[in-house]
């Protein structure tokens, strides 16, 4: 029996939420999806609100990842801590509300889903995230774990797929926004590609007005950051897992654009 993963990447503000309301279910539907995982911290540019989280969980997700952006809306935080859907890194400060990883029930048994921040780049240094797997993995009494690292680094990424190799089902990235080429199978059966893409406006600098880019990376006064107009799109990630071993055996891109 085959199991299928889609792995959606960050969705950026009102009009990521748009597209991920209009275009989740079919994408659903098309690709034969039996679970979703779907990265919502910017779903208010930065953060979420809880009505996203709930929107979000309408629209058809599972589970909701979160990142670097997890408390950027502290209206978020009794969210956080009622539902068992909404992931933040696992690697976060144990003080901080929340939980990091997740067991959950599908049509193949229990699945784990676990949720990680990198370190390189950060505006703060959270909690090793390779040694922390290490003791996450030993809590988990399932061969099907799915794993996703927030982390700007694509060396980290790589890095963490390969410590995993074997050990879960798949590994993907997100925090950049930007797609990558490399959607593959590691050498001993985990899925991986470094970084999913966005949910958001399709012409714009990560989801933003270009201009308000332009203007900060050139050093000039810039007004705070607004998502751009236009057409949109949803990257997405298919895993395909065999439920007899755990492993995977085919990643997809499942985009949806305008």
């Amino acid at each position: 029996m085959e199991f299928k993963v889609l792995a959606v990447g960050d969705v950026v503000g009102e009009p990521g939420m748009d597209r991920l309301c209009r275009s989740l279910r079919k994408l659903k539907r098309e690709t034969k999806a039996d679970f979703v995982i779907v990265n919502g911290e910017n779903a208010s540019n930065l953060g979420m609100t809880p009505r996203q989280g709930e929107e979000i969980l309408d629209a058809g997700a599972d589970v909701i990842t979160m990142g670097n952006h997890t408390f950027s809306r502290r209206e978020i935080v009794p969210f956080l801590e009622d539902s068992p859907y909404v992931l933040r890194p696992a690697n976060l400060p144990p003080q901080q509300p929340g939980r990091g990883w997740g067991i959950y029930e599908t049509k193949i048994g229990e699945i784990a889903v676990v949720d990680l921040i990198g370190r390189c780049g950060m505006d703060y240094t959270p909690d090793n995230p390779f040694l922390l797997m290490d003791k996450i993995l030993k809590k988990i009494d399932t061969k099907y774990i799915f794993v996703e690292m927030h982390a700007e680094a694509t060396s980290e990424k790589l890095a963490m797929g390969y410590m995993l190799d074997g050990k879960v089902s798949a590994v993907w990235g997100t925090h950049t926004h930007v797609p990558t080429a490399d959607p593959q199978i590691l050498p001993k059966g985990t899925g991986y590609i470094t970084d999913l893409g966005m949910t958001g406006p399709a012409v714009s600098v990560l989801g933003i007005q270009p201009k308000l880019s332009v203007d900060k990376f050139r050093g000039e006064l810039y007004a705070r950051y607004q998502c751009a107009d236009g057409p949109t799109k949803l990257n997405g990630v298919l895993f395909t897992i065999d439920s007899a071993t755990g492993k995977c055996i085919r990643v997809e891109r499942a985009d949806v654009h305008d």
